[in-house]
């Protein structure tokens, strides 16, 4: 996920509900209780219809900024979890029920 992005581009594409990830193929969509795939989430958030992780909104931007950090996804992490922080709040998991 490049978060140097525009808003243009982003309500172009699809991403995971939790974390933000690109949903871009088949191959990196959740699964649903019976096995089906899970449009809004990714296969690392969602499986069997499930969170594969309890966090808050606060532990998966650390999550996210430490795998995109580690493979250099991130010119300068401060503006990562600037953005995050703006951008997470409107995924679907993160909403308030």
């Amino acid at each position: 996920m490049k978060m140097n992005m525009n808003l243009n581009q982003v309500e172009n594409e699809v991403f995971c509900q939790s974390c933000g990830m690109p949903l871009a193929s088949d191959e990196v969509l959740g699964t649903n209780e019976d096995g089906s795939l899970n449009r809004d989430y990714c296969v690392y958030c969602y499986k069997a219809g499930q969170f594969t992780s309890d966090v808050t909104m606060e532990e998966m931007i650390e999550q996210c900024l430490k795998y995109g950090g580690d493979s250099g996804m991130f010119a300068d992490k401060a503006k990562a979890k600037e953005a995050m922080l703006a951008w997470f709040p409107t995924l679907k998991r993160w909403q308030p029920n």
